[in-house]
């Protein structure tokens, strides 16, 4: 299945009318597609509940957006292989959203006599395409621990190279904790 474009659907953060009722027949949403992410916490995950990384750099969006949970997952990806080859074990890395509304998809067709084949508005809830989590402004979409200078500079450049997977704006926080 392809997949539309992040502009398909609202920029602005909606949230859309999606009945899941506990008698199947008055549901709207028959199937809840499985979220893409596989894994939240990477990296040396006890450790960072020690307090060993005195680095944190968070990612923070810039504005309300929508982010699909394959663009969440292509991002885990690319870091989770990037900090590993480039750092070493020594990095936590933490997913801090979860894809819980569900976007749907009223198929159209184009093209000569296409008219014939669809049902227009009648009939437009639409099927279950994905999921996406909703972001509001400010808050933290992932977050990464480094151990010093050399990895944050590292991190650093690897975030730079993401942002382009992600469809807003984001800014790029340090915290340096004092030991």
């Amino acid at each position: 299945m392809a997949l539309r474009k992040a502009s398909a659907y609202s920029k602005r953060r909606v949230r859309p009318y999606t009945r899941k009722s506990k008698v199947k027949e008055k549901n709207y949403i028959k199937t809840v597609p499985q979220p893409k992410i596989i894994k939240f916490r990477m990296g040396d995950v006890e450790g960072f509940k020690q307090n060993k990384y005195p680095i944190i750099i968070k990612v923070l969006s810039k504005e309300n957006v929508q982010i699909r949970d394959n663009a969440i997952e292509a991002i885990r990806q690319y870091l989770n292989r990037f900090l590993q080859k480039k750092i070493g074990k020594d990095f936590y890395f933490e997913i801090k959203t979860y894809p819980h509304n569900i976007i749907r998809e009223n198929k159209m067709l184009t093209g000569a006599g296409a008219d014939r084949m669809q049902t227009g508005m009648s009939l437009s809830f639409g099927k279950a395409a994905g999921r996406t989590a909703l972001i509001k402004k400010g808050q933290t979409i992932f977050l990464v621990g480094v151990l010093n200078q050399k990895a944050e500079s590292e991190a650093r450049k690897m975030i730079r190279a993401v942002k382009a997977k992600l469809p807003c704006n984001v800014q790029i926080e340090t915290t340096r904790i004092k030991s």
